[in-house]
């Protein structure tokens, strides 16, 4: 008797849980108006009630079967949702970065170079750059904060000793009117980008713009693992561009996609809890030895705060050179 109620209490709980998945994935998903999803997942939610009923009351057997066939019917209309490259896109996520690589020359079609005056007032540019893989020299990553210390955007910035600087970016891409959920990045609402971008782009409109508090951070990387990791981002963008992919918050987001390209390249990372709380992803690089050895995270983090030097320098053409001033490794 007692295993009995166990057992339907597992069950429950399992089927409880089921809902709420599946009352989530209506909502995000459903192509219908707000008035339409309530009512929708109210109805999944009063089939499902009357199941558990049945499973207390009646015949258990048959509510399991009859909740699992439902669950199937939701699970063969969720794996129809497809992620695509034909939507109305906001204009800084509007083209895909691709690069073709020939020998050590490397062309960037659609690196972004946007002149922010805020986050409606710009001037778009969409540029094709070249690049030597010979000359490239250094690797920085940037995190870039908003509100709680534990979450940051990351960015990874490429430099070459002809002064030029390009910066790959992981993005949701987000459609005209959109915007971002945490949740909702869980339930196929966004597809993934991966945007080239210069500095005076991508990190200027986070200091300057968007008021984000921004900290650069040399990375020490072979010059075999740092051509590896360019020619990874290279084929990551040219990947999107033949079959796009939906973003996920937790298994495909800024930090996740770096640390596989990473694992490729450098064995034996191991799994760590910062590489979701990607605010402390920083002191995660300097634990794998990634950073600077001789001096401490807080000094690094000092040292590495470019946010005011960055709304100093403005549209300065040396923007690159000036935000590095003081950082640790330059």
């Amino acid at each position: 008797m007692i295993g009995r109620i166990f057992l339907r209490l597992l069950v429950t709980l399992m089927v409880v849980l089921a809902t709420a998945w599946g009352s989530l994935a209506l909502w995000y998903q459903l192509p219908m108006t707000t008035a339409s999803k309530y009512a929708f997942i109210a109805l999944w939610c009063m089939l499902v009630l009357g199941l558990l009923f049945a499973l207390w009351r009646r015949r258990p057997w048959l509510a399991l079967g009859g909740f699992l066939l439902l669950f199937a019917l939701l699970l063969v209309w969720w794996n129809t949702l497809a992620p695509s490259n034909q939507r109305v896109w906001v204009d800084d996520l509007a083209k895909l970065t691709t690069g073709r690589v020939e020998g050590s020359q490397v062309t960037l079609n659609n690196v972004r170079n946007f002149d922010w005056r805020s986050d409606e007032d710009y001037v778009p540019r969409w540029e094709t750059r070249r690049y030597v893989l010979d000359r490239l020299t250094s690797v920085d990553l940037a995190t870039s904060y908003w509100g709680m210390p534990a979450i940051a955007h990351v960015l990874v910035s490429f430099g070459f000793d002809d002064g030029q600087f390009v910066v790959f970016t992981v993005e949701i891409r987000k459609e005209r009117g959109e915007r971002y959920s945490e949740i909702g990045g869980f339930f196929k609402q966004f597809e993934l980008s991966i945007v080239a971008a210069d500095e005076r782009d991508a990190l200027r409109v986070r200091t300057n713009v968007r008021d984000e508090d921004v900290y650069l951070y040399r990375v020490n990387m072979s010059e075999e693992a740092m051509r590896a990791l360019f020619l990874s981002y290279i084929e990551q963008t040219n990947q999107l561009e033949e079959g796009p992919r939906f973003y996920n918050t937790i298994t495909a987001n800024c930090t996740t996609i770096v640390f596989d390209m990473m694992r490729q390249i450098v064995q034996g990372l191991p799994m760590d809890y910062r590489l979701l709380l990607t605010g402390y992803l920083p002191d995660y690089v300097r634990d794998v030895g990634g950073l600077q050895a001789n001096l401490g995270l807080e000094e690094l983090q000092r040292r590495g705060r470019i946010t005011e030097r960055a709304q100093q320098a403005g549209d300065d053409p040396e923007f690159s050179r000036l935000i590095r001033d003081g950082v640790p490794g330059w």
